[in-house]
């Protein structure tokens, strides 16, 4: 059997076990590889208790299970979840809430099953439209960072995105997003993933990226305000940093502080680095 037929054969399996449906902007990932790229990028351990968000028809969860403790899967699909409860039931360490990942209370939820508690590591292919939310309540905000916080987080994510989170200060993709991940945690793309892996195609390239939250090696003083200047900074990433910020700081007396930081008075938001921005708000914010 060609390449093309086993991804036909793959493609009708898929069809026949759920129908993907646009309200929840499902893809069912099927390649080998990706399913394989994955797993490895979390590094898993026998004792790892995993967080899986939107397991879909299982077939990461399938793979997953056998390497780690306690796999919870949060599914909001209904339908999806009778499926994956006749699949999976007679696995002792997988546990599934049916929810909205976004508004459920993971905590709450798990006070009557003591196995599966403070899962320490996130491995899912998540919905692409709800991305950003999705992130910020795994690793929470420069403001309120998680207060217990994963080992490590690998996603399936919009390519765009992925290179949003990991970029460099200078680059086009450098932006406010990127300041507030690289802030609480290291990043680094895995592998990329056509649009052919999935099924249906979205009409994106997407990859695989993971998040190490770590200490935060210059705390900001005023963690609010260091959020505000950063959204404040990239509200128009064409203009220079100080006309975006003119509303909080005289312009003459920014420049000033730009040429004591020695930094170019005619910056941009995405030309500083985040131990820039934070040093940025240190001198122009105050004590919480």
């Amino acid at each position: 059997m060609d390449k093309n037929q086993t991804v036909k054969k793959s493609k009708n399996r898929l069809s026949q076990e759920a129908k993907p449906r646009k309200v929840f902007a499902q893809h069912w990932l099927q390649d080998d590889r990706v399913l394989g790229k994955i797993i490895g990028a979390a590094q898993l351990e026998p004792e790892d208790r995993i967080l899986e968000i939107g397991p879909g028809t299982g077939i990461l969860t399938k793979r997953l299970l056998p390497l780690v403790k306690s796999l919870i899967a949060v599914e909001v699909d209904r339908d999806l979840c009778k499926k994956l409860v006749k699949s999976l039931r007679d696995k002792k360490n997988f546990l599934l809430l049916q929810g909205d990942f976004l508004t459920l209370d993971l905590d709450a939820n798990l006070v009557s099953f003591a196995a599966f508690k403070n899962p320490n590591k996130v491995v899912a292919n998540i919905p692409y439209n709800i991305t950003g939310p999705i992130i910020e309540k795994l690793l929470g905000k420069i403001s309120q960072p998680n207060s217990n916080p994963y080992d490590s987080i690998v996603l399936l994510i919009q390519k765009e995105v992925a290179q949003r989170l990991v970029a460099k200060p200078g680059t086009k993709a450098f932006g406010a997003l990127s300041v507030r991940v690289q802030y609480l945690a290291e990043g680094e793309i895995i592998c990329n993933v056509p649009a052919k892996a999935f099924y249906p195609p979205p009409k994106v390239e997407s990859a695989v990226v993971r998040l190490t939250p770590r200490a935060i090696d210059i705390p900001a003083n005023n963690p609010r305000y260091l959020e505000t200047l950063v959204k404040l900074g990239f509200s128009s990433k064409r203009k220079m940093l100080r006309n975006n910020l003119q509303s909080i700081i005289e312009r003459d007396n920014f420049t000033e502080l730009l040429e004591e930081l020695d930094i170019n008075p005619q910056v941009r938001g995405e030309d500083l680095s985040v131990a820039q921005w934070v040093n940025l708000a240190n001198r122009l914010g105050v004590g919480d």
